[in-house]
């Protein structure tokens, strides 16, 4: 590459996500070809006036996006054009995203939804509850297993699934799996094959959730959510077979089905998958109960550990109706043989002994003074601001007045230091601007500073 020029001066703030969103433009545009060389990361670094790290940042997420690959003593090169998904244009406000977003330099307080307050993780129970698993672990335990998971887990979560979200299964309708996005996977290849190539899926909904299914074959059919959830109207009106909801707390609106709307879904003859996102995160009284309970035989049933004890365990479960049950068992051991046995293990233990109980009655009161400072601090500098869905969760959804392009908001304040999404990221169909944020993870005081940078970056919009 000759010359940078079309780059422009970087920004004080959010350098890494300028300079990979100009490379990216720029290989869209066709202004950087396929195998074009791009500067060394030092010589680049000097030529922008930019941190080394900003542009090696910069060029690794490329790579992740498969735009450039790098070989010592080849260097860096443009690999393709920028692709588009198949059967439309491409989404231009995401620019190759992949959600959950990992961590930048750039970014000063991350306000990502669906993260946890990591920093409350009950290490002083984790590791008691590990020492005696070790301690009492037998030969078999520690070999290949039953790849549904281990039964101790497995039968601990059908006691506590059933006292805290009401479901109703036992310990061998259960599938330990690596999280929700694993079960949605399993669920998409097995419904394939009997031929439901098409789900319904809320709008706005999470993206990520989205994405998992395209990626393995599922069209993501958008059916709209107001202020009582899914419509389910709309959702009948269509030949669709099956659909995916939030319905305890809606991502990313933050409603909960209504009782008619349960109802309503209730009748319709289709597979309903309930993913029960962050619903033991309640802070004005009592979560509404699973939908599972009431048609076990037509509900698939999905929850993990990331919201409650951190993503990175990697753990969470799927009850599907049973003659769902042993293609997914197939299909889960196809893919990894079943999950690690310690960690499992582990959670039976604090499942059995309350401390994951007590673990989660403690983090709700934190969460629940951080979401009282987010709303707060929202009310003090972005008084305009409509703050969305009920009092639970990991994250509010604001909504703004005006015609605002509410994905150039999020990158203004991205170059304030501070990370949100934009609430076109999960639609599908137009609507009103508005922005997701995540308020778990950062104390008050990180918040009413985040919040305060969001107002300035409004009030100069």
């Amino acid at each position: 590459m000759d010359q940078i020029d079309f780059l422009g001066a970087p920004p004080e703030r959010g350098r890494t996500a300028w300079l990979a969103d100009g490379l990216r433009a720029a290989v869209a545009a066709g202004r950087l070809p396929a195998g074009a060389r791009l500067p060394a990361t030092r010589v680049l670094a000097g030529e922008l006036g930019v941190s080394r790290g900003v542009v090696v940042e910069a060029y690794q997420r490329l790579t992740d996006e498969g735009l450039l690959s790098g070989r010592t003593g080849a260097g860096t090169r443009i690999t393709a054009r920028a692709p588009r998904p198949p059967g439309g244009p491409a989404r231009q406000e995401t620019g190759g995203l992949r959600l959950p977003q990992r961590p930048s330099p750039d970014i000063e307080l991350d306000l990502s939804p669906g993260v946890p307050d990591l920093s409350a993780f009950p290490r002083a129970a984790w590791l008691r509850a590990e020492r005696t698993v070790l301690a009492e672990a037998t030969s078999a335990d520690l070999g290949y297993g039953d790849p549904r998971g281990t039964p101790r887990l497995r039968a601990e979560l059908a006691t506590w699934l059933a006292r805290t979200r009401g479901v109703r299964a036992g310990a061998d309708d259960i599938i330990v799996v690596n999280g929700v996005a694993q079960a949605l996977a399993l669920l998409c290849q097995t419904t394939r094959a009997r031929g439901v190539d098409a789900w319904g899926v809320e709008d706005p909904g999470s993206r990520g959730s989205q994405d998992e299914l395209r990626h393995w074959g599922v069209r993501a059919v958008p059916v709209p959510v107001d202020a009582h959830g899914l419509r389910v109207p709309d959702l009948t009106a269509t030949d669709l077979e099956a659909v995916l909801l939030t319905p305890a707390h809606q991502f990313p609106t933050g409603v909960v089905l209504s009782p008619r709307r349960r109802l309503a879904l209730l009748d319709w003859p289709g597979l309903i998958v309930e993913d029960d996102y962050d619903a033991e995160h309640r802070y004005d009284r009592a979560p509404v109960a699973a939908l599972q309970a009431s048609a076990p035989e037509r509900i698939a049933y999905c929850g993990s550990v990331s919201k409650s004890l951190a993503p990175g365990m990697r753990l969470g479960w799927l009850i599907a109706p049973r003659h769902l049950h042993a293609d997914l068992v197939t299909a889960k051991h196809a893919s990894d043989l079943g999950n690690p046995a310690l960690p499992q293990l582990i959670l039976a233990r604090l499942l059995a002994t309350g401390d994951h109980d007590r673990h989660l009655r403690t983090v709700r009161r934190r969460q629940r003074r951080h979401r009282d400072a987010l709303v707060a601090a929202l009310r003090e500098h972005v008084p305009a601001a409509r703050v969305e869905g009920v009092a639970a969760g990991l994250h509010v959804l604001i909504t703004l007045p005006g015609e605002h392009d509410d994905t150039v908001l999020a990158g203004r304040i991205a170059a304030a230091g501070v990370r949100v999404q934009p609430l076109s990221w999960h639609r599908q169909a137009p609507g009103p601007p508005g922005l997701v944020i995540g308020y778990a993870a950062c104390p008050p005081d990180r918040l009413q500073e985040a919040v305060r940078r969001i107002g300035s970056v409004l009030r100069q919009a």
